[in-house]
């Protein structure tokens, strides 16, 4: 699960980033400076990473067993500015957590 948790970890990160890039910097630049090419560049390499990282969201959602609620907050994470970081931390300390809960008993028999 440690993978699971590290792909989507990346994933969050980047796609977090990438939409700071184009609300902050491709889209000033489109509509306050009239060129639409930093965000005509941006804007599709984010809607492609959004992709990967919702199904590297899906594969930690399954993994971990949790309930839909969660994989809607995991999803939400790619579309509004700054939340993916916060989305992330929460994320991956709870998936260690389910984690490590998964893996007592096992240690134990």
């Amino acid at each position: 699960m440690e993978a699971a948790i590290n792909r989507y970890r990346i994933l969050a990160i980047v796609v977090g980033v990438m939409l700071l890039m184009v609300v902050f910097v491709g889209m000033p630049i489109r509509y306050i400076g009239g060129n639409a090419t930093p965000s005509a560049i941006i804007s599709p390499i984010h809607g492609a990473l959004y992709i990967v990282y919702l199904a590297m969201a899906y594969d930690l959602w399954r993994r971990a067993q949790w309930p839909l609620k969660q994989m809607v907050v995991m999803v939400s994470a790619g579309l509004v500015p700054f939340l993916a970081f916060f989305i992330e931390r929460r994320i991956v300390r709870q998936a260690r957590e389910v984690a490590r809960t998964a893996e007592q008993p096992a240690a134990g028999a």
